[in-house]
């Protein structure tokens, strides 16, 4: 066992930690290595989570199942949240009552990490512009990490961040609404309503992304999108050096698109002088969704050091994240799109129109209370046929028939239970040239553990439909 760093400010507190998933169970590794004390509460019981508690059987950790109980604050010093923890919990409320500081694993790591961090957030996007960034930050051989939200706690990592690292680090609202710390360069890619079922109101929602440039220093650079307006509406509160990405405008500092060419100046420009990356054509990704998400990556990327060689060598390369408008497959003439990451209307509005081709589209899931109207007449007026599903299913079935356009290329509305399903409906309805697209604009909690399971399940269907004759 490794000697605990007895410098750290958490050396021989008492941390208590909140949910044992991903974040949850970094937290219980990196914690004893500065002498903490460690309590793990998880509100299942060890039947439900037996396999992740079994790996910390020899670590110097207690475990207190079934319950938030309040009594754990009797011994905490501090509070850690997985990013699934509602602060609003009555051990979280009772916690601020008492004085008790609430933390996360992305805190810690801003707190402590030697080297500079680039931080993504947005309601959209967030992930393919994090990816970039990573890939772009590789190409031109700089020393980098990319982690967080995105899959990876960097909080693992940590012991093996050196100055000369660049560290790409994806932020939820989740993990930003607790923090006091803010990266290097922040990049905001937009905002617009999701996850109101957490943060109750669009202002809490948007002071939770605000954190991402609110503690950064005079020298740090905040990067915004100049298209979006819950973005740029958050620009006037930076008090540091600021940037910009825009498709329809010229910025002096950040990443635009000129005609047809994506530029860089400015802060995002090795000299300050403006620099052609590529052309808009050169970027394999669809929709006008992800030459943002490249113009942001650009920005970023820029302001990091990185040569507009190696951003377009990427660009150019680029075939996109899994669960993101992935191609699964191409049956009988009908291509089958797994875009499982859109957990809001807003996220299968920019889908639909990333598609001149006929869509059958299945939405459905749990719902975050975000509005469906905009969606659905959209519906109405781009998509062939709609199949709900789960739990919210047959009330964005309902809702869709109300707001039906007359003249309607919309030819069917039809509700099924479960993904599978709604699967085998559409591959019984679809025409070659059509696109089938999952896109649910809900979460996946009614029948999934995440996204990525609920898209993991759509590729196995699709997989496992026979071919058919391309006349169909």
């Amino acid at each position: 066992m490794t000697t605990p760093d007895f410098s750290d400010p958490l050396f021989g507190k008492t941390a208590v930690i909140l949910g044992f998933a991903r974040q949850g169970q970094a937290l219980a590794r990196w914690l004893p290595s500065v002498g903490a004390r460690v309590i793990v509460s998880d509100k299942r019981d060890l039947g439900e989570i037996i396999e992740a508690v079994m790996e910390f059987v020899d670590a110097p950790i207690e475990f207190a199942l079934g319950e938030h109980a309040l009594g754990l604050l009797d011994k905490a010093d501090v509070l850690f949240l997985s990013g699934g923890v509602d602060p609003k919990l009555p051990i979280c409320v009772e916690a601020r009552r008492r004085g008790i500081p609430l933390s996360n694993d992305a805190q810690l790591f801003l707190e402590r990490c030697p080297a500079p961090v680039i931080g993504i957030t947005g309601s959209a996007g967030k992930t393919t512009t994090t990816t970039l960034i990573g890939e772009m930050c590789k190409a031109a051989q700089l020393p980098t990490m990319v982690g967080g939200n995105i899959g990876n706690v960097l909080l693992d990592k940590l012991s093996q961040v050196r100055p000369e690292h660049k560290i790409v680090m994806e932020l939820s609202s989740f993990q930003l609404e607790l923090m006091t710390r803010s990266p290097q360069i922040a990049v905001i890619t937009n905002v617009t309503p999701n996850h109101l079922d957490r943060h109750g109101t669009m202002e809490k929602y948007l002071e939770a992304k605000a954190q991402i440039f609110l503690h950064q220093q005079p020298n740090d650079i905040a990067i915004f999108n100049l298209d979006d307006a819950g973005s740029f509406g958050l620009s006037e509160r930076a008090h540091s050096r600021t940037a910009f990405f825009s498709t329809r405008e010229m910025v002096s500092d950040g990443a635009f698109l000129a005609g047809s060419r994506l530029m860089v100046t400015g802060l995002s420009a090795p000299d300050g002088g403006a620099k052609i990356v590529c052309n808009r054509g050169d970027i394999k990704l669809r929709g006008e969704h992800n030459l943002q998400n490249v113009l942001a990556a650009c920005a970023a990327a820029g302001a990091a050091g990185v040569p507009v060689e190696a951003m377009r060598e990427v660009i150019k390369t680029f075939s996109g994240v899994p669960h993101r408008l992935e191609v699964v497959r191409v049956v009988g003439g009908v291509t089958y799109i797994n875009d499982s990451i859109a957990t809001a209307p807003e996220r299968v509005i920019a889908a639909l129109r990333s598609f001149t081709e006929p869509i059958i589209l299945l939405a459905g899931g749990r719902d975050k209370k975000l509005p469906w109207d905009e969606l659905l007449i959209l519906v109405s007026q781009r998509v062939k046929h709609l199949i709900t599903f789960g739990e919210f299913g047959e009330q964005i079935a309902a809702m869709a028939q109300r707001l039906r356009l007359p003249n309607s290329m919309l030819q069917s509305i039809e509700y099924r239970a479960t993904l599978d399903v709604a699967v085998k409906l559409a591959a019984e309805i679809a025409q070659s040239g059509d696109i089938v697209l999952l896109s649910p604009g809900c979460t996946s909690y009614d029948a999934y553990q995440n996204f990525e399971e609920r898209g993991e399940h759509f590729r196995m269907l699709v997989a496992a439909l026979e071919e058919r004759d391309s006349w169909r």
